[in-house]
């Protein structure tokens, strides 16, 4: 796919628009038990969460910014509504990005105390547009939180930030309703080139929340649009960066992460394959190549489905063939499948060979 092509933002040691995707999640714990977030931060960035977001709802909560600095590399971004001067204080207290919602932040000249502080910091901002709190003459406009909307809103505070003189900016424009999310990113996306946080917003529980967002998030990556990207499921957060990560594997946008290919079984299938595919996946999330790894249940016609998978195994009765690229080249016995395929896959470059 072609990616869109984007006016690169720094934010700490990544750069928005030139690179990888960006993986983001963001604390739940209280934001009064410092020590907490400190480990959950430490949790997410070991899960491979790239960017972290935290809430910093009055000024006890700054406190967090250093704390977990300390511990963590990722960088650190502070979600700010309703009262801008913790966006003053959040920066003061080194704090890698801000986060802040139009709808709620206050009038120009609280915009402009807030990008003066960054620019002085060398610190992006992220306008992030919610369909919840949309400003009152857009929604008066509109009459409901509708993708043109969405827009609109995005590009407004966009160009106050421009009005003075900032340009690190990241837009995200989010949306419950999946259409509306995809849609409106398609529509901002033709109209700018700052780089785009994808999300479906309240996207509900881990399993609905995760097809959402795979819906809603996917659909536009496989289109080019996007640079970084949060799951946002009713769950912890280190889940959500799981599913991200599944997300973009989806697309081969991982480029260091295997895949795994696996078929539904059928009645002619004589081999736990369920039990046995969720291992061999369990097994390949430590493993940092960018192979296709297949798991099929009929040792007949599971190499030929699975030929282009880098290394394969199929299930016969009590046992099962391993094969490279559809050949195959030995049978193993049932109680040997996993450790025999993954001996095999440590002797694989990152290309998929020997």
């Amino acid at each position: 796919m072609t990616r869109r092509t984007v006016t690169p933002v720094k934010l700490g040691s990544l750069t928005f628009g030139t690179g990888p995707i960006y993986i983001q999640s963001m604390l739940n714990v209280p934001s009064t038990d410092i020590p907490g977030s400190v480990a959950q931060a430490a949790a997410l960035e070991k899960a491979g969460c790239e960017i972290i977001r935290a809430a910093i709802p009055n000024r006890e909560a700054v406190a967090l910014i250093p704390a977990i600095k300390e511990k963590v590399k990722a960088p650190l971004v502070a979600d700010i509504h309703f009262d801008y001067r913790l966006a003053l204080e959040a920066l003061e207290a080194g704090v890698d990005k801000i986060r802040i919602n139009p709808g709620n932040i206050g009038d120009e000249d609280r915009i402009h105390a807030v990008a003066k502080a960054c620019a002085n910091r060398n610190v992006p901002i992220r306008i992030g547009v919610n369909s919840g709190s949309l400003e009152k003459h857009i929604l008066a406009k509109y009459g409901a939180p509708t993708a043109d909307a969405l827009v609109e809103s995005g590009l407004y505070n966009a160009r106050l930030l421009e009005k003075f003189d900032f340009h690190q900016i990241v837009i995200s424009l989010k949306s419950s309703n999946v259409q509306t999310m995809i849609e409106a990113y398609r529509k901002l996306a033709a109209c700018c080139d700052y780089p785009l946080h994808l999300g479906v917003t309240e996207a509900g529980t881990e399993r609905m929340g995760l097809i959402k967002s795979a819906v809603g998030i996917g659909s536009l990556l496989a289109d080019g649009i996007g640079d970084t990207i949060r799951v946002s499921l009713t769950a912890d957060p280190v889940r959500e960066v799981a599913a991200a990560r599944d997300i973009l594997k989806a697309l081969d946008l991982c480029p260091d992460a295997p895949q795994i290919i696996s078929c539904p079984t059928c009645g002619r299938t004589r081999i736990n394959l369920i039990e046995l595919a969720n291992q061999v996946e369990e097994r390949l999330a430590s493993v940092k190549k960018p192979i296709r790894v297949a798991v099929m249940g009929c040792a007949v016609n599971g190499p030929g489905e699975a030929r282009e998978a880098d290394i394969g195994i199929a299930g016969g009765d009590g046992c099962a063939v391993l094969f490279k690229k559809g050949e195959i080249l030995r049978k193993v016995p049932e109680n040997r499948i996993v450790e025999e395929l993954f001996a095999e896959i440590e002797r694989m470059d990152e290309k998929g060979t020997q």
